[in-house]
């Protein structure tokens, strides 16, 4: 990728001009943010003493590349035609032109971050005072140009006329480029009473001589790229440039180029985020995301029509470099489509038993998810193709396989289930995906996939409440705010001297109502397995036998939870969570007396994906 550019200097005054006329605007996906005061005290500062602060970067508007702008912050509308997109300097340009160029008060912040509405002076007597630090000459006033004392009962410093300033010696930095007026009334002024305000006219002198002829002359090094550059290197570079601000998103990006083909994408995405958000699970999904998905079917069309001419195929790809190439023409193709297979993930997913958003193991998962369903359509309703899918998510949560460096794994995801689909070999994910023994044991937060894995895994096989022996279908799920509790209580474990990382692991853990939970308490499980079959107040009784049987749809050993007997308990149930994990994954765990883990290895994310992608970065590149 390459990129034409020059450097040259330009006058600070001509780059506020430029503003104020429109032939130097912001790219649209430019966030603003505010500057506190104390910075652009320094900025101002520095500048008075003609000191370097840092070079702008733009890019020449008459290219290929085409954003929708707005102006810097605080200038009119465009009344000349937009000449250059500033790419880097925005908040330098925005803080100079708000405190140089309008009369209009400065948005900025305090130092305690409130809002704040200020004008700026210089002290000209402190500024032409060598012993006084410049920035501290520059004094903050607010909007009507009026410092109050004594909790605003007295006036400290009036500003809000010229004569007023005039009398105090404050130059408005608001007039720093038409100076030249201020200076000639504030001379005139003096001659009213020459004999007392001499020595004002002599400061004033000192001032347009020192201070402000800076700021007239005053050179900023401007980097313009040249009208050539691809839209993937101005994002790049900007991506490169903007260390200071917030972070910029791909969506940002080509938000702005389709506005320079006259489409709202924003607007497009919030009708359809409505929609989607309906359904709790998908509660959450970001544009970005939503435009992976539509990159994912994108590519994949591109890669196979030049396979069937015969061309070198490109990648299948969600990247961000992919996202940006996304033409408009591709969006409203798929886009339509790509929704409906985020409303077809929802149903696959409520079947899975992951009802809210809080609850999916791997947010990026649903990526692929949305993709694959677009592609292969009512086709996954058939009941082996849905074993199929269902197959593929649990080796995805349960390798977890999707906490980093997803994008490559998405590829492959599009090329490998849809084609496993019409009966072609089993798709990558399935076959890396492995689960460690001991990696159960480590099971303990909602930070970990496979741990929210267990959770839907036990509801999808059949897990009913203790206390109401009902399934804990979607309505049953909300109605009775069902989460994963402990089965041996924190409390009983803490008394016992059981060990944290044992009792809070996912081994000890199982759906429950909040009702249910609450029974329960912190006694012995004997305790409260009595409790529930003999009921009680506004608590039906539980025969015996049915509350074994409930208690075998949660992978429990009734017999080691009447006889507390934690140890044998935990053993039991994570083998048996173990075969409910490798019937859903097709393929068994990785067990202790198989292949003994290390024990330095803490079989995170990271780890297991940085293994897949250094496999599969070159055959999804291919």
């Amino acid at each position: 990728m390459t990129t034409s550019f020059k450097t040259n200097p330009v006058a600070l005054k001509d780059l506020m001009r430029e503003c104020n006329e429109g032939k130097l605007q912001l790219p649209d996906f430019q966030r603003g943010w505010v500057w506190d005061q104390d910075r652009i005290i320094d900025l101002l500062a520095s500048i008075s003493e003609g000191f370097p602060v840092g070079a702008l970067m733009t890019l020449d508007a008459s290219g290929e590349v085409a954003f929708a702008v707005r102006p810097v912050e605080g200038a009119p509308a465009a009344i000349k035609p937009l000449e250059a997109y500033l790419l880097d300097g925005q908040q330098r340009m925005t803080s100079l032109y708000q405190s140089t160029s309008t009369r209009s008060p400065v948005l900025t912040q305090t130092a305690k971050k409130r809002p704040a509405r200020l004008h700026f002076y210089f002290d000209i007597k402190a500024a032409l005072n060598p012993n006084m630090a410049r920035r501290d000459a520059i004094v903050a006033v607010p909007e009507d140009r009026v410092i109050r004392a004594n909790f605003g009962r007295d006036i400290a410093l009036d500003l809000s006329t010229e004569a007023a300033e005039f009398a105090a010696l404050h130059f408005p930095i608001d007039r720093m480029f038409e100076a030249q007026l201020w200076v000639q009334a504030a001379l005139t002024w003096v001659l009213k009473d020459m004999e007392a305000r001499k020595d004002h006219m002599a400061l004033v002198n000192e001032f347009s001589i020192k201070i402000i002829n800076n700021f007239a002359d005053y050179q900023v090094p401007v980097i313009t790229l040249g009208k050539e550059t691809s839209r993937a290197a101005v994002c790049l570079v900007f991506e490169k440039v903007n260390t200071g601000g917030k972070a910029l998103d791909a969506f940002e990006l080509v938000t702005a180029m389709y506005a320079g083909q006259k489409f709202r994408l924003r607007d497009d995405w919030k009708i359809r985020r409505d929609r989607l958000s309906k359904q709790p699970v998908l509660a959450g999904i970001e544009p970005v995301e939503f435009l992976q998905a539509i990159s994912l079917r994108h590519t994949k069309a591109l890669r196979t029509e030049a396979e069937a001419q015969g061309r070198d195929p490109p990648a299948i790809s969600a990247n961000r470099n992919s996202l940006l190439q996304i033409p408009l023409s591709a969006y409203l193709e798929y886009a339509d489509e790509v929704e409906h297979g985020y409303v077809t993930a929802a149903k696959f997913l409520y079947g899975l038993k992951i009802f809210r958003a809080r609850d999916l193991p791997y947010k990026t998962q649903l990526v692929p998810l949305a993709a694959i369903l677009a592609e292969i359509g009512p086709t996954w309703e058939n009941d082996a193709v849905r074993k199929q899918l269902s197959q593929w998510y649990w080796c995805g949560v349960f390798g977890e396989l999707y906490g980093s460096a997803v994008e490559s794994r998405f590829a492959l995801d599009i090329r490998d289930v849809p084609r496993w689909v019409a009966g072609g070999p089993v798709p990558q994910t399935i076959e890396r995906a492995d689960l460690r023994e001991e990696r159960l044991r480590t099971l303990r937060t909602r930070l970990s996939a496979a741990y929210k894995g267990v959770h839907a895994l036990l509801m999808r096989c059949g897990a009913e409440d203790f206390r109401s022996g009902q399934p804990f279908d979607q309505t049953v799920f909300f109605d009775e705010n069902v989460d994963i509790h402990h089965v041996f209580p924190e409390a009983w474990c803490k008394q016992q001297g059981i060990k944290p990382e044992l009792y809070n692991s996912i081994i000890n853990k199982t759906p429950l109502s909040a009702r249910t939970n609450r029974i329960i308490g912190g006694v012995a499980p004997s305790a409260y397995l009595s409790r529930l079959e003999k009921g009680g107040e506004r608590i039906p009784p539980i025969p015996t036998e049915r509350l074994k049987a409930i208690l075998k749809t949660h992978e429990l050993d009734v017999d080691l939870m009447q006889t507390n007997d934690f140890d044998a308990f935990f053993n039991d149930r994570r083998e048996r969570l173990l075969k409910l994990i490798e019937t859903a994954m097709g393929k068994l765990a990785v067990r202790e007396d198989i292949a003994p883990p290390d024990p330095d290895d803490s079989f995170g994310e990271d780890e297991q994906e940085a293994e897949l992608i250094e496999a599969s970065e070159n055959e999804v590149a291919a």
